[in-house]
C-alpha cells in the first residue's frame, strides 16, 4: 500500500475524538544531503516535529510556520501551502491526561535558525539526515511520515 493510500485510510478511520494539529516538517539541503529538524517534547523529551493547534483566522500552513518559530527558532525560506502528509500520535498533557491527535505536516524549507526564540531552553533541536530522522522518532505515525519524506527526497534528488 502506498503512503498516500495509507494516509487516506487513516483519515477515514480516524476516531471522531482525535484532535487535529498542524506540524512543521522543517528541512534543508546540505552538501551531504537533505536534513530534517527534530525537536524534543517538553514533557517526555522524545523527538518530534514542531507542532500545535490550528489558529483561528490563520491558514494551517501559516500556523505551522508560527509553531516552527516558537518551538525551534525557524526562519523559513519557503512554506508549502499543502501538507506533505499526516501522522497520528498520543499527546501527553501537563496534567497527566493524554489524547490522540492527527497532525498535518507542512514542509518548511529552513533559511536559518535563531538562537533566541520563545521556547529556547525548553527543548533540544537537532538537524538529522532525513533517513536517520525516522529512526529517532518514537511515534509510529511520525516514523512512517519521515520514511515517506526520505523516499520522496531521494526520488527527487
Amino acid at each position: 500500500m502506498s503512503f498516500m493510500n495509507l494516509q487516506a485510510r487513516l483519515m477515514k478511520t480516524a476516531p471522531a475524538a482525535m484532535r487535529r494539529q498542524v506540524a512543521a516538517l522543517c528541512h534543508r539541503q546540505t552538501d551531504t544531503g537533505r536534513e530534517v529538524l527534530l525537536i524534543t517534547t517538553r514533557g517526555t523529551g522524545r523527538w518530534m516535529l514542531p507542532k500545535g493547534w490550528p489558529m483561528a483566522g490563520k491558514p494551517d500552513h501559516e500556523a505551522a510556520r508560527i509553531e516552527a518559530w516558537e518551538e525551534a527558532g525557524v526562519r523559513p525560506a519557503r512554506v508549502a501551502e499543502k501538507p506533505f502528509g499526516a501522522f497520528d500520535y498520543v499527546k501527553n498533557h501537563d496534567d497527566g491526561t493524554s489524547e490522540r491527535c492527527l497532525a498535518d505536516a507542512y514542509p518548511i524549507e529552513v533559511e536559518t535558525l535563531a538562537e533566541d526564540f520563545p521556547e529556547a531552553g525548553q527543548r533540544r533541536r537537532q538537524w538529522v539526515p532525513v533517513g536517520k530522522a525516522a529512526d529517532m522518532a518514537e511515534d509510529r505515525g511520525l516514523r512512517d511520515l519521515l520514511r515517506a519524506f526520505a523516499a520522496s527526497t531521494t526520488a527527487n534528488a
